[in-house]
């Protein structure tokens, strides 16, 4: 059985939160200072730093859809290497240059 993701139960267990949830991140999304690619690129950035795979992976293919290069992904996980060393970028890059090469 495949294990389900947080998204799922989230919105099995707590409805109303993850509507809450989606309606920020909409807004955030149109709040009209930034493009879809540069916000997913930003926010692959953000996430890269922390590590956390699974939302860079899904950001990736939406930076992707939105216009962004194989090199712009690169590059913006790389750049985490500046303000938070190693981590971020040995357990994102090989991750998401896949999703995107899908």
């Amino acid at each position: 059985m495949e294990p389900k993701n947080f998204f799922q139960v989230l919105s099995e267990e707590a409805p109303d939160v993850n509507a809450a949830f989606f309606d920020l991140t909409n807004k955030l999304q149109s709040n009209g200072g930034l493009d879809a690619k540069t916000f997913n690129l930003i926010y692959i950035g953000i996430q890269a730093s922390r590590g956390e795979v699974a939302s860079v992976v899904g950001h990736t293919m939406m930076a992707k859809q939105a216009g962004a290069t194989r090199e712009e992904i690169r590059d913006t996980i790389l750049l985490t290497l500046m303000a938070i060393g190693i981590n971020g970028v040995a357990s994102c890059l090989v991750p998401a240059l896949e999703a995107y090469d899908r």
